[in-house]
């Protein structure tokens, strides 16, 4: 406890000196997050190009007002780099492909140069405004809610998911392991293997409330002490026994991994993006949407978000006061349906935005693509005309129109059958094929085509402009 205070007190002394220096160069930290496959590293690109060349910002109103956006370094020198070069590239080459997606912590910064506007804009220069974007995977995220859970607490969890997802290799696994026997460290390797595939296979199922998010994503930790334990169940734990080095190891990858993350990145920031593959989701069926739910309440649940006085921003207080909930790959649907798939966000959400609004914290829900890579048309089929979506098929790269069915105009629809457990929806499938980026051919002054990318960045940033 000491110690905490002590370094709360080290990190208050150093964000009273970033408050005053914000006086000056203001800057707005906007975390960008998102489960995995949710499309975390193209919102950043797109979002950045499209800053810097803002000839398609049409409903962002600070565009007029910005006389030039260019990068440079970012202010936190032991943080990697958003590889912004590199991800752009790969989207506006010839032959484009998806970036690589997310893997650890990183940030950029964006500097903007805005005139003022107002009564008093003619007696006022110029000013800068920084934006960094700050990158992380939302399974991180998730583990912040270890740090209220003991050891059995996770373990009792974690088992029961295992068990409802079918996780019966590590299960058989665990149960031949002796907890109460001395620690043999190949035994408690293996179980930590296993325990990740296991993790791994509930994902890929549309599982996503998965802890410790570091198995599945572990960054510069792979193959650390502190990613070498797995749940076992309650029983006696003597000294030197593998359940309770297992209860050690859990103890120290909190203090260890997940407080320094929160400390040093997550406290910090300003806004927040929470990107969401709700198409991905319904695709996977109502298991896969209950748990996606689920996961968003828990991820807002760790932003503390709210307003903050004016004294305490002065004195280097910060939180998170816009959230954003964004519904990606929107360019799969067509714009008919934009609608519905925004309700049913917004039905997935409401718990959390009530206690974000509650806090003080204003909340947005959009359905966006932040790089468009269909075309939609009009196609007669069986005596109808069908409102399809047309691109580059991700896996086989042929070009195919689509007509995925229609969402429902009452989110009910979906999230009923999704909180009742159903195993699949009763009208079908809904046929979401993914899609590969389209060759692009960009104008001057222009970034990287999307859909209501201009309208995100109006709630996040242009009040702060």
């Amino acid at each position: 406890m000491i110690g905490r205070l002590a370094d709360a007190v080290t990190r208050g002394v150093g964000d009273v000196a970033s408050s005053v220096t914000d006086v000056f160069d203001p800057t707005v930290r906007l975390g960008v997050t998102g489960l995995s496959r949710a499309g975390k590293t193209v919102f950043i690109t797109s979002l950045v190009a499209n800053l810097m060349d803002r000839g398609r910002m049409a409903g962002f109103s600070a565009t007029s007002r910005i006389d030039t956006a260019f990068l440079q370094p970012q202010p936190d020198d032991t943080i990697p780099r958003f590889d912004y070069e590199r991800h752009l590239a790969a989207l506006t080459s010839r032959t484009p492909h998806w970036p690589d997606g997310t893997r650890a912590v990183s940030e950029l910064r964006l500097s903007l140069k805005v005139r003022p506007a107002g009564l008093l804009a003619g007696l006022r220069t110029a000013r800068v405004v920084h934006l960094d974007i700050v990158d992380y995977p939302g399974e991180w995220l998730l583990d912040l809610g270890l740090m209220e859970k003991t050891y059995d607490q996770w373990s009792e969890r974690a088992l029961r998911r295992l068990t409802d997802w079918g996780a019966d290799t590590y299960l058989d696994e665990m149960n031949a392991a002796d907890g109460e026997a001395r620690l043999e460290e190949p035994v408690a390797q293996s179980l930590a293997a296993s325990y990740t595939t296991a993790l791994r296979q509930a994902r890929q199922a549309g599982a996503y409330d998965l802890t410790p998010g570091r198995f599945l994503l572990p960054g510069d930790l792979e193959g650390s002490p502190a990613l070498t334990f797995a749940p076992l169940p309650p029983g006696a734990a003597p000294r030197g026994s593998l359940r309770r080095e297992m209860e050690r190891r859990f103890e120290a990858y909190k203090s260890k991994v997940v407080q320094p993350f929160f400390r040093d990145h997550f406290a910090r920031l300003d806004r927040q993006v929470v990107l969401l593959d709700v198409l991905g989701a319904i695709r996977s069926g109502p298991r896969a949407v209950e748990e996606m739910r689920a996961a968003i309440a828990d991820i807002l649940s760790a932003f503390k978000p709210g307003a903050l006085n004016w004294l305490m921003t002065l004195l280097g207080a910060r939180r998170v006061d816009r959230v954003l909930f964004a519904a990606t790959k929107a360019d799969h649907l067509h714009h008919t349906q934009h609608a519905r798939l925004t309700a049913i966000l917004e039905a997935m959400v409401s718990d959390a935005r009530r206690k974000a609004a509650f806090a003080g914290a204003q909340t947005e829900a959009l359905s966006i693509a932040a790089l468009r890579a269909t075309v939609e048309e009009m196609r007669e089929h069986q005596g109808e005309t069908l409102p399809v979506v047309r691109g580059r098929l991700l896996d086989t790269g042929k070009d195919a129109a689509l007509y995925p069915g229609e969402l429902p105009p009452d989110p009910s629809h979906v999230l009923t059958p999704a909180m009742q457990g159903a195993e699949a929806w009763l009208d079908g499938d809904y046929d979401i094929m993914e899609f590969a980026p389209a060759p692009l051919t960009l104008r001057p002054g222009e970034g990287p085509p999307f859909i209501r990318l201009d309208r995100a960045a109006e709630f996040l940033l242009a009040d702060r402009l």
